[in-house]
């Protein structure tokens, strides 16, 4: 009876919490309107019919509701990408793990719980590649009585690094989908919903960013873009990188930046030139050979006020070369928290559970030889290419449903090899597919190494996990040496980050603590890479206190 009586007033507290007439309430109408770019119009997919959408602007410790309505005709699901929704992962978001989509003409109400983050982070679309359009930008402003680490900025600025396609976005990820494909690439960058100068049809709406000579501008940059990492640089500027991913590093300055998909980076732009129009620009970074990326740049202007003989065209930015994964290297190397009294680090020294994760291109095809002559492309973590249930692995782990997923993700590879050579046996690039998780005992202290491997040429991977940050304390080019890499990490003022760079034939090693019970989506933020089944999932398993133990589901949740 005691039990019944306490679970009961746990459900009752739940009902209470989860609908608050406290917390700001925004309404978001997901639905389709036109939108004209690159001398061509099309519908897309939006929120509040905005592109991009809207930006949430909260308080540290907040907790917001969103009321998502799909006016659209696809599934969609929204997440919250960096906030760590403590033992609530019911709001988290992506599809067929943590909810089943909500369908065409449904709601769903979503609580988001801020906790520890500040700084800027955003959210987007979690279901096929609808994220393309669905988006917006998170800003995450000090506890009210408190203030940055740096000196207040005059101006604060989002810049939400995006990219067009003139083909229908849902069109092109069914093909990747079906035919395991590369999938088109995208016409144009965008810097705010705006290709700029240097596109066709593009000039008059360029973005441009008024600023006042004498006067600091924050940028809270995001990468949204759905198949490339970007360098960023402001022309005859450098910046302060002060934040990532929702947390504040030690400020350093740079004439560019480096962003994987995913990712967030707050820099601080002083207006100290002459007074002129510089260029905002971003260009790809990718290994991929020429054609199988989009090559153009994307431009913005940065006009000083005032009265003056104007450059014509505008400065242009100095931008890395497409494949310098030195830069790329050196600038994520550059990551340090701030590691002080009001910003502790709590890196884990006690480590009882190891993690060794290959990520890896493969082919479904023996020899590669699919039956209708197709080339098509797998990706995995571990050799296992992850399936999709078909009903979501947060109500199955729930609800006690068998079947639906498998407890036998490995913690380590089955087969070591150089994991970089540049010739490797054809049978290694066949994966399993499977739908394989990884439960994880409350509190357990987690070492999680990611390998870069070179099958079928390999490639760069922006992994993310969802409901934790972790430590990225070591990173390196080749393969991962268990006995001498370890002496070389950084235990000191590591990043703490959601998203991280792991560079083609390089490893990165990242610690937490599994300290958020539920169900958790691990992956690449590439979303072809996503799509051919470079996922896996974690389940933190409830602590003994009620403050540990996943929070019950919330009465609406979209059915199957």
């Amino acid at each position: 009876m005691k039990a019944s009586t306490s679970k009961l007033l746990g459900f009752l507290l739940f009902f209470f919490f989860y609908h608050c007439q406290a917390c700001p309430h925004y309404k978001f109408v997901v639905k389709e309107v036109p939108y004209t770019r690159l001398c061509s119009t099309k519908n897309i997919l939006t929120v509040n019919g905005q592109f991009p959408g809207p930006t949430l602007y909260v308080n540290k410790a907040d907790t917001i509701v969103v009321d998502v309505y799909n006016r659209g005709k696809y599934n969609i699901t929204l997440h919250w990408h960096g906030v760590l929704q403590p033992r609530n992962p019911w709001s988290d978001g992506p599809e067929y793990i943590t909810q089943c989509p909500i369908q065409p003409g449904a709601k769903f109400r979503q609580k988001i719980i801020f906790t520890t983050e500040e700084g800027t982070l955003w959210w987007h679309a979690h279901s096929a590649w609808l994220r393309a359009t669905v988006h917006g930008a998170v800003i995450i402003y000090p506890k009210i009585g408190t203030s940055y680490p740096f000196p207040k900025p005059d101006v604060e600025i989002p810049i939400i690094l995006g990219e067009w396609w003139k083909e229908d976005i849902m069109e092109i990820y069914q093909d990747v989908e079906r035919y395991g494909g590369l999938g088109l690439t995208s016409e144009a960058y965008l810097i705010n919903g705006q290709p700029g100068d240097l596109y066709s049809c593009s000039k008059p709406e360029t973005f441009r960013l008024k600023v006042n000579k004498g006067l600091t501008y924050l940028l809270r940059i995001v990468n949204s873009i759905m198949l490339d990492s970007l360098f960023f640089s402001v022309a005859n500027h450098t910046v302060t990188v002060v934040g990532s991913d929702g947390n504040y590093l030690k400020p350093f300055k740079r004439s560019f930046i480096y962003i994987c998909p995913g990712q967030t980076i707050d820099v601080l732009l002083e207006a100290n030139q002459s007074p002129n129009h510089y260029y905002m620009g971003a260009s790809v970074f990718s290994i991929a050979v020429a054609g199988a990326y989009n090559n153009s740049t994307t431009t913005a202007i940065v006009e000083y006020n005032g009265n003056y003989t104007l450059s014509s065209p505008p400065v242009y930015p100095h931008l890395p070369s497409h494949n310098d994964t030195e830069a790329t290297l050196n600038f994520t190397a550059s990551l340090r928290s701030l590691a002080d009294k009001e910003h502790p680090v709590d890196v884990p020294m006690e480590i009882n559970t190891h993690m060794f994760y290959t990520l890896s291109m493969n082919t479904p095809c023996k020899n590669h030889s699919c039956p209708d002559g197709a080339w098509r492309l797998l990706a995995s973590v571990n050799n296992i290419s992850f399936i999709n249930p078909s009903i979501d692995i947060l109500q199955a782990y729930y609800c006690c449903i068998h079947g639906v997923f498998g407890t036998n993700f490995a913690d380590f590879p089955q087969l070591y090899f150089d994991f970089t050579a540049d010739y490797l046996p054809m049978e290694w690039e066949y994966p399993q597919l499977a739908t394989e998780v990884r439960m994880l005992d409350y509190n357990s202290t987690v070492e999680l190494v990611f390998q870069g491997t070179n099958l079928l040429n390999g490639s760069d991977h922006p992994m993310h996990l969802h409901g934790y940050n972790f430590y990225v304390v070591g990173l390196g080019m080749g393969n991962f040496n268990k006995d001498k890499d370890p002496l070389m990490y950084n235990l000191v003022d590591p990043p703490l980050q959601n998203t991280i760079h792991v560079p083609k034939n390089g490893w990165m090693a990242v610690r937490f603590k599994a300290n958020n019970p539920g169900v958790w989506y691990m992956h690449c933020h590439f979303d072809r890479h996503m799509v051919w089944g470079m996922v896996t999932v974690f389940i933190v398993k409830d602590g003994e206190s009620s403050e540990a133990k996943m929070l019950p589901p919330p009465p609406d949740m979209p059915p199957c």
